[in-house]
């Protein structure tokens, strides 16, 4: 485990236990997607001490399969007390019940890549006090979302200085019925080489060296786990330095819960580290 993480988490627990936190500000919007034609409902939350003569880096956090913008604020409110320590604002989009945060050609109610990695950002760094380039902006999510995360992270490296994962399906070639990902892009049997193209496993080779930072984590109970494992083998093939975490855990809220405290603390350090991963 990252040094630095594990000292952070120790830091958290103690303020949890002893201090009391004020709260964060969570606002949930309708946020106009012009690819799209429609509004997105997005959670925002705001540090308690929010100014917006300053400015604040962004972490975009994701939903999974079948999930909407307000889990995670629902399932893990402790994000709004992070939020108040690390001093950072937290935005979850709705990412709709199973897009993956794809562009889908040709159907325009599936635009999510161009949503989050444009028409957002353009939103949030219009309307809030946001840190306005890539070494204020990381993405991360849980399983469909840890999937989209690594694959907008990759393909716009000019756009997020850092990325994660947590239970993500980062390999969907071995779950051809699983999830109505053959409704978005064709059937694994019909269309394999989409398959193979839109698997974040297959993405690694288009990383610049140093420039994005990434965090893995996946419980060992979990069906992603072999395919976590394996991308964390193909990361280190490629000496790619990134942060892998595993421990007990399966895929629900108990893990995703605790896996956001590592997280956040992941991005906080990256927030705050000054050096040449974070230029543009």
């Amino acid at each position: 485990m990252n040094k630095c993480i594990k000292s952070w988490l120790v830091s958290l627990i103690f303020i949890f236990i002893c201090g009391n936190i004020q709260a964060a500000t969570v606002d949930t919007l309708n946020i106009n997607s012009k690819s799209m034609s429609k509004a997105i409902k997005t959670v925002i939350v705001l540090p308690d001490k929010y100014n917006p003569a300053e400015q604040y880096p962004v972490l975009y956090l994701l939903h999974g399969y079948s999930g909407r913008y307000d889990n995670w604020v629902n399932n893990a409110p402790e994000i709004k007390k992070l939020v108040d320590i690390y001093n950072y604002i937290v935005v979850c989009p709705d990412g709709g019940f199973d897009s993956w945060y794809w562009d889908i050609k040709g159907d325009k109610n599936y635009q999510y890549d161009t949503f989050v990695s444009q028409e957002l950002i353009l939103y949030m760094d219009t309307h809030y006090a946001t840190k306005k380039d890539r070494s204020g902006r990381g993405i991360t999510g849980l399983s469909m979302g840890g999937h989209g995360a690594m694959t907008l992270a990759i393909n716009h490296q000019a756009t997020y200085g850092a990325a994660g994962s947590t239970s993500g399906g980062l390999d969907i070639r071995p779950f051809p019925m699983n999830w109505n990902i053959k409704s978005r892009i064709g059937t694994y049997s019909t269309q394999p080489m989409e398959w193979e193209a839109k698997s974040v496993i297959n993405l690694i080779h288009l990383l610049e060296p140093n420039r994005l930072e990434l965090i893995i984590d996946c419980g060992k109970e979990d069906f992603f786990y072999k395919v976590n494992l394996a991308i964390h083998d193909k990361l280190d093939y490629h000496n790619i330095a990134h942060t892998f975490i595993t421990r007990s855990g399966a895929h629900n809220w108990g893990y995703w819960s605790k896996s956001i405290i590592y997280q956040m603390a992941f991005f906080h350090e990256f927030f705050n580290k000054k050096g040449d991963s974070k230029k543009n």
